[in-house]
């Protein structure tokens, strides 16, 4: 008797603990401690007070001048170096390589991060190795190397920039905005989703690679499901768990809870978890290997038990659709 009893006790525990259980009231009502920790994008972990004052002077720089966000080219005529495109500058755009035949996608780092973070070169070298396609690295580095609070706050501000470039760039080259695919991670999800959103959603897809957690749990600027035509969530380091760094809620038409959404194979960190969503994804565009299964519940994420229909996980398919919660399943190393 002793003995099942305490593994109902632990059962119970692991449910409570293990994954996205009751998601609307798990996440979405959970407090964030004021001191937390949350990486840069380097992985190294920084001390932050979400209840730090925002340094207003930056927000309202980045709301007037959205070329304080820059944009760097890459295609398979310069895979490696660099073309600045520059907003209100057709010239810049003109004399690049930038081809309105090919699909364009836009890759958007977080917090404490620029052009040369990690994520941005390997998702970059995934879609050049398979795909003809322009490639823009978007730096935000003027309000992201702001305190935490500052960056969250300004995210609305950067995102509608990255729009109004986009709006731009459609008007020089007469790219289609169904011909665009916004990809970001944390902080970064959160961004492409508010670009998406000034375009009136237009936008052929936008994908949230882990969308930050802290002070994003009721916040009417994340990520949403009409910030694009197809909006994609990949979720790895749940925010409802001690030092989760991600939403782990419902943001988009597909929410894909990867292992289950908060913790991922050979990680030991939240921040390798957090990581391994752009990870998964660069192996996707290579690969479209990483299959989930819609799930009808919470329980049936936590317990490994969807068998739903399947949707494949990230890829570069403009014309993708599908709505609902999926769980994905991956190998522990590349390409996963």
């Amino acid at each position: 008797m002793k003995i099942t009893l305490l593994w109902f006790l632990v059962a119970t525990a692991y449910t409570a603990l293990a994954g996205p259980v009751n998601t609307d009231y798990a996440v979405d009502n959970y407090v964030y401690p004021r001191f937390i920790k949350f990486p840069d994008g380097e992985g190294i972990m920084h001390d932050v007070d979400l209840e730090a004052p925002v340094e207003q002077a930056i927000i309202d720089e980045v709301t007037r001048n959205p070329a304080n966000n820059q944009y760097f080219l890459y295609t398979r005529r310069n895979p490696e170096t660099s073309q600045p495109l520059i907003i209100n500058d057709e010239a810049s755009i003109k004399n690049s390589n930038f081809d309105a035949r090919l699909p364009t996608v836009v890759v958007v780092h977080g917090w404490l991060s620029n052009q040369d973070t990690n994520l941005n070169p390997v998702i970059r070298d995934a879609y050049l190795g398979a795909y003809d396609v322009n490639v823009i690295v978007m730096d935000w580095r003027r309000l992201a190397i702001s305190n935490y609070v500052t960056a969250a706050r300004g995210v609305p501000a950067a995102g509608r920039g990255l729009g109004q470039f986009l709006a731009f760039l459609n008007s020089v080259t007469g790219v289609p905005f169904d011909r665009m695919h916004l990809v970001g991670f944390s902080l970064g999800a959160h961004l492409v989703g508010n670009a998406g959103r000034e375009l009136g959603g237009r936008v052929a897809r936008v994908t949230a690679l882990d969308p930050a957690g802290p002070l994003w749990n009721l916040n009417s600027d994340r990520v949403n499901p009409n910030d694009g035509r197809y909006v994609e969530a990949i979720h790895t380091d749940g925010g409802y768990t001690v030092g989760g760094l991600g939403i782990g809620s419902d943001v988009a038409n597909a929410d894909f809870y990867v292992n289950g959404g908060i913790s991922q194979p050979g990680c030991l960190t939240n921040i390798c978890n957090h990581n391994n969503a752009w990870r998964y994804f660069a192996a996707t565009v290579t690969y479209n290997h990483i299959v989930g299964s819609e799930c009808s519940s919470s329980w049936q994420i936590t317990w490994n038990n969807c068998n739903g229909v399947q949707l494949n996980m990230g890829n570069n398919n403009l014309n993708k659709w599908g709505s609902g919660r999926f769980r994905a399943n991956t190998r522990r190393r590349y390409p996963y």
